[in-house]
């Protein structure tokens, strides 16, 4: 976001997918094939008028993106299936599909990673070099994020304020990783449970994925920044690494470009369930910033070990993560201990005057439905076989053809 925009003007919304193999499900790390076949040659990123497509760390992750700050949320499921469809379409090709979802079920980190080896190839190698990037936490971690604009420190402050206490409760709407290498993990979000560790070699990169209470650019670089640059510096010897790209904290200011990005978001099993998710995040930070539920000095308040164990009970649980922090509860206005389920379901009637009712219907399935990890463990029942694996997530990959949601 070159030009700075004030609060909610404008969003950045990147979705990823992995893509897999027709005839045997695994990945294929062959996005370099595709952006080829779209582009005519290779290059790491291409427009497409409003969404843009480019690489990810792996040979197998296509990042789909908003191509530049966009005003307009309700047309974008549509767009970025548009994208999808033209997408496997050129994947027919090569016997290759887009899947959704956080995480490949059967993928076997160790053996399946390739890294990509085109532009930028030099930073992810060092990547590769200090933190290993052949596990799950590296490799098998799809995601959407969210960027959300600020003017200034005065609107940073509301913001970040406002982030910090909505993240520890993403997992409980958004959880979509269930099963790693054909098992369940016992985390209805284990794409976040190896969020939280798998920088471990440099803990000052990911924090406790709860930012620092931090509240003003020269805070931020102080407390955050300042520490990042200084553990990396004896691992980033040609000096290529950007202390913006480094900070891995589940929501990461961009003094670059005047933007939070909300990185806690597992991907879903299509667009519109991605983008109704994303708007009901974002009218609930907007009623946090106009103080609909509480004071921005309650917000602040707010530690992060505090919010992390919040957080963690998410992670794990998913909408059935039990909060019985009370102090934490009231600053939504609820007043006894809640699932996720039903703090979402609150925040969601409190909110959904200000939400199209094709979203609203959205919203409303996931709500009542659970998370899409607790929808796909329903469909699994109790068989963790191959087949039924690969069966289950065939359904997931035709629901992100259709752009509908699972279970429905």
């Amino acid at each position: 976001m070159s030009k700075n925009y004030h609060l909610f003007e404008v969003f950045g919304i990147e979705l990823e997918y992995m893509l897999v193999n027709n005839s045997n499900f695994k990945v294929a790390p062959v996005v370099d094939q595709l952006l080829s076949l779209k582009n005519g040659k290779l290059t790491s990123d291409i427009d497409n008028g409003s969404i843009a497509w480019s690489n990810e760390l792996v040979a197998h992750v296509v990042e789909l993106k908003t191509n530049g700050p966009t005003a307009d949320l309700e047309t974008l499921a549509d767009k970025f299936h548009k994208n999808i469809l033209e997408i496997n379409q050129l994947l027919k090709q090569i016997d290759t599909q887009l899947l959704p979802t956080a995480s490949h079920p059967l993928m076997n980190p160790l053996k399946d990673t390739q890294l990509w080896k085109h532009s930028y190839s030099e930073v992810y190698e060092l990547y590769n070099r200090i933190f290993d990037c052949k596990g799950h936490g590296w490799s098998n971690v799809q995601s959407t994020h969210i960027n959300l604009p600020f003017y200034d420190d005065r609107e940073f402050e509301k913001l970040h304020a406002a982030i910090r206490v909505i993240l520890p409760l993403i997992p409980g709407l958004c959880a979509s990783s269930p099963i790693l290498e054909g098992n369940t993990t016992g985390f209805l979000d284990s794409r976040l449970e190896y969020y939280k560790t798998n920088q471990k070699e440099i803990p000052e990169m990911t924090g406790m994925v709860i930012p620092e209470a931090v509240f003003s650019k020269v805070d931020y670089y102080a407390t955050i920044f300042e520490p990042i640059k200084k553990a990396i510096k004896p691992h980033d010897t040609k000096k290529i690494l950007d202390h913006h790209f480094l900070n891995s904290r589940g929501a990461i200011a961009r003094f670059d470009r005047n933007a939070i990005e909300i990185r806690l978001v597992d991907v879903q099993e299509c667009p519109k369930a991605d983008i109704a998710i994303c708007i009901l995040i974002i009218e609930v930070l907007k009623a946090l910033v106009n103080k609909e539920f509480c004071t921005l000095k309650a917000q602040k308040e707010w530690k992060k070990q505090d919010l992390f164990e919040i957080l963690n009970d998410g992670i794990k649980h998913g909408e059935h993560a039990l909060v019985q922090n009370i102090d934490y509860l009231s600053l939504f206005g609820i007043k006894e201990k809640a699932t996720m389920q039903d703090i979402w379901k609150h925040l969601y009637d409190n909110v959904k005057t200000n939400i199209s009712s094709e979203n609203q219907k959205t919203i409303e399935f996931i709500l009542n439905n659970g998370t899409l990890s607790s929808r796909i463990l329903k469909a699994l029942g109790e068989d963790f076989s191959e087949g039924n694996i690969k069966q289950v997530y065939s359904k997931l990959a035709g629901c992100l053809e259709t752009n509908q949601l699972f279970g429905n």
